[in-house]
């Protein structure tokens, strides 16, 4: 026990004696920020039909399609900002690789899994920062955005703070799904390469692609991206999704558990493939 808190002490050390980690807080924060008071804006304008959607858009209409805004823009944090605690776990580890820090991490305790679980312990706590971070910024200037614009803005109630619990929840297990992906694939560069395509571009698409019929949502909301809104309990995709990717969502505690599956698939599937490997 003694060894397994000095090297989460340790792993604490490696992230917080590097800029990587409080650049990425700086972008995520004015990245948030700035969706966040901009389409908190735009929506909260929209709902109460200051102004119209498209051309000629009644205000009726709109506040149909916007209703419960909101939760929506607080969402921001998660099914925006995600990418920020994937690429702070996935830097972290092949941080290693690259810079051969593992050796004399593993020399000062043979027992891997016990250094990959200190890892995982530590960037769990700063995934669920980045989290805190995030959210000061959806919910304080979303927060601020529709309050000009007219909306309420549910700070009173208390499943607005529940969901802000969930958001912090979600943000460290994508911190782990980063470890995990990381150890898997020790490259940084190409790591990068793939957290980028596949939050970006690639499962927006399949997220897309599947939200039209009711068989193939009921696929897509595994997706872990579908699942991290679930978790929170809001996203931006409700307002654009098909009316069958809406119904399928899963329920706020299995979108926890489909994310933390994912963070353990590739976390154990880290340290079999590339953990326990010799390093040169």
């Amino acid at each position: 026990m003694n060894a397994f808190i000095a090297g989460v002490r340790s792993e604490f050390t490696k992230i917080g004696t590097t800029r990587m980690w409080w650049l990425l807080a700086i972008v995520l924060f004015l990245y948030i920020g700035l969706i966040s008071g901009g389409l908190g804006t735009l929506f909260g304008l929209i709902s109460t039909g200051k102004i119209s959607r498209g051309g000629g858009g009644n205000g009726a209409a709109a506040a149909a399609i916007f209703h419960n805004l909101a939760p929506v823009v607080y969402s921001f944090a998660t099914s925006v900002g995600y990418v920020f605690p994937v690429l702070l776990g996935a830097l972290a580890t092949t941080g290693e690789y690259r810079h051969q820090t593992l050796t004399p991490t593993f020399l000062a305790n043979p027992r891997r899994g016990q250094v990959l679980g200190a890892k995982v312990t530590s960037t769990f706590v700063v995934g669920a920062l980045y989290g805190v971070v995030a959210l000061i910024a959806a919910v304080g200037i979303g927060a601020l955005a529709l309050s000009i614009a007219g909306v309420d803005t549910a700070l009173g109630d208390s499943a607005t703070w529940a969901q802000v619990g969930r958001s912090i929840l979600a943000m460290a297990l994508w911190a782990l799904i980063g470890v995990g992906l990381g150890t898997l694939v020790p490259n940084q560069v190409a790591t990068i390469v793939i957290v980028l395509a596949f939050t970006q571009f690639v499962e927006p698409l399949l997220r897309l692609a599947t939200s039209f019929s009711e068989v193939t949502a009921n696929i897509g909301k595994f997706l872990p991206g579908a699942a991290s809104d679930a978790l929170v309990g809001a996203s931006v995709f409700t307002i654009s999704s098909p009316a069958a990717a809406t119904a399928a969502a899963l329920d706020w505690w299995q979108g926890g558990l489909v994310l933390a599956a994912y963070a353990a698939v590739f976390v154990i599937a880290g340290y079999f493939v590339s953990w326990r490997r010799d390093i040169s």
